[in-house]
Order: C-alpha cells, then sequence, then structure tokens
C-alpha cells in the first residue's frame, strides 16, 4: 500500500507544481501570438469595418484617449469606431517596440508608437496625430488574446485656445 500512497502523493505534487507553473516556451508563444494579433489588427484598420476592429476588444474593454471620456465596453467602442472609418482620410499606423507576458500567462501589454490622420470635424481639415499607445491584454478560453485595456496619449500639443473676447466698457452698455 505504501509504493500506492507514494505514487498519488507523487502524482498529487507534480499535478499542483505543473498547473501552478505554465510550461516552459509558452511565454515566447503567447509573446508571439500578442505580436501577431497586434499586426493583424493593424491590417484590419484599413477595412474600415467597425465591427472588425472592435472585435480585437474584450466585451468589457475600456479605451482612454486624450482630450475624452473613457469609452466603456466593445459595443460602445464600436460605436465610437463607427463614426471614425466612415471619414475617408482615416489612416492609422501603430506597431510595438515592446511586448510582455505576465508569469500567469493570462494577462500581455504592449507599448509603441501610432499615428493617425483624420479629418478635424470643426476645420474640415485633415490633422495628423501622432504618439505612443498602451495596451493591455487578456488572454481569452480559446487562447486568442484580446484588449482590455487600450490608451492613447497624445504627443501632439493641443491647440492654443482662441484669444479673449475684448472688454466691455461701461460706455457700451
Amino acid at each position: 500500500m505504501k509504493p500506492i500512497a507514494a505514487i498519488c502523493a507523487f502524482v498529487a505534487l507534480a499535478s499542483t507544481l505543473t498547473g501552478c507553473n505554465p510550461p516552459a516556451g509558452n511565454h515566447d508563444a503567447d509573446v508571439k501570438a500578442v505580436q501577431d494579433t497586434e499586426v493583424q489588427w493593424q491590417q484590419d484598420f484599413t477595412s474600415k469595418d467597425a465591427a472588425k476592429i472592435a472585435s480585437y476588444y474584450t466585451d468589457d474593454a475600456i479605451f482612454i484617449e486624450c482630450g475624452s471620456p473613457a469609452v466603456n465596453g466593445k459595443a460602445a467602442i464600436q460605436k465610437e469606431l463607427s463614426g471614425m472609418v466612415t471619414d475617408p482620410a482615416l489612416a492609422v499606423k501603430f506597431h510595438s517596440t515592446t511586448v510582455d507576458v505576465a508569469k500567469s500567462g493570462d494577462i500581455a501589454y504592449t507599448t509603441g508608437p501610432y499615428t493617425i490622420d483624420m479629418t478635424d470635424p470643426a476645420t474640415k481639415q485633415v490633422m495628423h496625430d501622432h504618439g505612443t499607445y498602451v495596451t493591455v491584454y487578456r488572454k481569452q478560453a480559446d487562447g486568442s488574446w484580446k484588449a482590455a485595456v487600450d490608451t492613447v496619449i497624445s504627443e501632439v500639443p493641443p491647440p492654443a485656445p482662441p484669444p479673449p473676447a475684448p472688454a466691455k466698457n461701461a460706455k457700451n452698455k
């Protein structure tokens, strides 16, 4: 009976250890999978299909950009994208310079530069923005990676405020 107990103990210990530590080699495969996801996402921006672009987000994703309130949820992000993709001047480019996956294998992040060209609704002129993005990914049950938090930080200074209106004096009343 002792050999059976020893074998059971060994199997239980081995299962616990391998269950807590991802197998060697998964980190590099996960990094590659995240990189591949971003390359495809970048390419899919050219389709100007809001649903396709939004498919890279988790259902509870958050998108944050300077000067705007956070957009919460894939449906809201898709709605936001629907307005953007109708712009004929829209051109989005980004690529990661950093990709890392947590030891747990379920969370990853990327950072890198981005550029975006789009029509300014106020001036009707094409504006060019560039900066840095940070995306936090969550691994899905099917092994795919989806953006849970996505933020862009513009390096373009905001436009100067308009000059103040001339002060009215008592005679002009």
